[in-house]
Parts: structure tokens; sequence; C-alpha cells
């Protein structure tokens, strides 16, 4: 599991992978810390960027200079991460596909003392807007973004989002907050591809939470997996338009700009979560999963 970390943090992969991977040891009924993802980031540095971060890279130029055994030699010569190399994979022991695999071609994945940056490609931020977390692909975050403060725009789903984007309605200075899209909300936890994209691509200087997930595609500030989730009674839950929002992506802090007595009151009044799915596997589904703090599991 460290090993796919630190992969990923490597090569400022998809928040995917931390919500996919959660979900192994909470199953398993492994304690695991998500402020150990941080300590994974400030050890690993980010050798290689491919498309959107970098849209002249792809994985087919990954692959042709050496792949993710490539990466893994680069960061286990120079970083100390934790790797554990001595590990069967599909394909044989992994220390033998990374002694064997070649030194970093200088451009698609870069020499550790050369890296993109001295820390790695995702951050968990924490603070009373996601006190259990939230994940941002710092790799794709531009560096006069890394620390932003803005209104809050609601949005109560991903299509009442887009249309708002669309419509021009988000300005620059505001802070796009689209909730009820987490695991329990979605049902199923959306990605939030299409608002990250029109907020890009309008050119908007825009922030974008949600307790729903991106794709690996997703650049910009955007902040997701808040937990817990707006459906389970979260923080994200109880913010309100206009309400002041503070991201530091360099410290990992989300922060909500109101006093703890006025969150804790706004929490208590919040009506009862209403499903938006009442029967079948989906309704079943929305009863026991968790948020994606702990990779929304079944937790029964």
């Amino acid at each position: 599991m460290i090993n796919a970390f630190v992969l990923d943090m490597a090569m400022g992969g998809s928040t995917n992978t931390i919500l996919h991977t959660l979900a192994l040891p909470h199953s398993a009924g492994i304690p695991f810390d998500l402020k150990r993802l941080n300590e994974l980031s400030a050890a690993t540095p980010d050798v290689c960027k491919v498309s959107p971060s970098r849209p002249e890279v792809h994985m087919d130029d990954v692959h042709r200079v050496g792949g993710i055994p490539a990466i893994l030699k680069e960061i286990d010569r120079h970083a100390k991460t934790g790797l554990n190399l001595d590990v069967p994979t599909v394909a044989g022991r992994l220390v033998d596909s990374v002694s064997s695999a070649a030194d970093a071609d200088g451009d698609v994945i870069r020499p550790v003392a050369n890296a993109f940056s001295k820390t790695g490609g995702l951050a968990v931020l924490f603070g009373n807007l996601a006190p259990g977390g939230a994940v941002v692909k710092v790799a794709g975050v531009a560096a006069e973004m890394m620390e932003y403060e803005g209104s809050a725009r609601i949005c109560e789903s991903q299509e009442e989002a887009l249309r708002g984007i669309l419509a021009g309605e988000v300005k620059d200075g505001d802070v796009v907050v689209i909730r009820y899209e987490g695991p329990r909300g979605g049902p199923g936890m959306q990605e939030m591809l299409s608002p990250t994209a029109a907020i890009v691509g309008a050119g908007i200087r825009a922030a974008l939470i949600t307790d729903g997930r991106f794709s690996g595609g997703t650049r910009g500030l955007c902040i997701g997996h808040v937990s817990p989730e707006a459906a389970a009674g979260g923080p994200i839950a109880a913010i309100r338009n206009g309400d002041r929002i503070y991201i530091n992506a360099n410290t990992c802090q989300i922060e909500l700009r109101i006093g703890d007595d006025e969150l804790r009151r706004r929490l208590e009044e919040l009506p009862p979560f209403e499903p938006k799915v009442r029967h079948g596997w989906l309704a079943r589904y929305l009863l026991h999963v968790s948020s994606a703090d702990t990779g929304a599991v079944f937790d029964i």
C-alpha cells in the first residue's frame, strides 16, 4: 500500500488512488491515519507529470522510457520514502523489475535533483470544513493558487454547478461548493470532471470543493473527498452562500471562516438527509457506505 501511495506522489497521479487504496486497510481491519499521506508526500519528489498537468506527455511516453519501474528506481535511489521493493507482483519480484529498469531519461522522468517539485503531487487537507480530510492534486495547481481564500457559491449537485459555470455565474474569487455528491449523497460518488474542466476552460480564477471525486484529468484548485460528506452531516453541508473559505495546499489546511459556535449551531439545525434513491441496491448501498476518508466502503 505504501508503495502505491509513493508512486502516486512521485508522478502527481490521480486522487482516485487515495480513495481506492484506503479501502484496502479499512476492509482488512488495519488502522491507517490519513495524515500519513502528507508525511509520504513530504518525502517523495514529483519526478513525472503526464497530461493534463503536462499536456505534451502521456502514459505511452512514460512506458517508452521505462515505465513505473523506472520511476520507482529513481525514487528509491535518492529519496527516503519507505518503499519496500522486496514484494511479489504479477510479474515477479518488484525489486527485480526496478533494479533492471532504465535510469531516469531526464525529461519524461526527471532525476530527483531536478524534480518538478521536492514534494509529492497529492496532499490531504484538514480543518473545520473537512475534519476527516479532503484531497487535492497539488501537481495540477498553479503556484499562485496554492493559498487561496474566496466566497462560497453553493451547488447541490454537479449538474447545478455546471449550469452556473457555463452561464457565467461563477466569478473570479469564488469557491464553488458541490455537495451531496459523496458516496451516500450521490449515491456512488460521482466524478466532478465536467465542472472542473469548465472552470479551467473559462479561465476563471476560482476554487472548487466537493464531497464527490475527480478523475486523473483534473487540474486547478479542485478539492475532493471532503469528509464527512454532506449526506453524513459533515460541515460541508453547513456552508452558506457568501461564507469565506480559506485553502492552503502548502500547509494542508481548509477552513470555513465562521466561529465554532456558529458552525455547531448550523450543524444542529441541518434537516435530515433525504436520499435520492429509495429502492433497490443503490438504496441499500447508501444506508451502509462510509465517507471517502475510509475508502467509501460498506461499514455495517
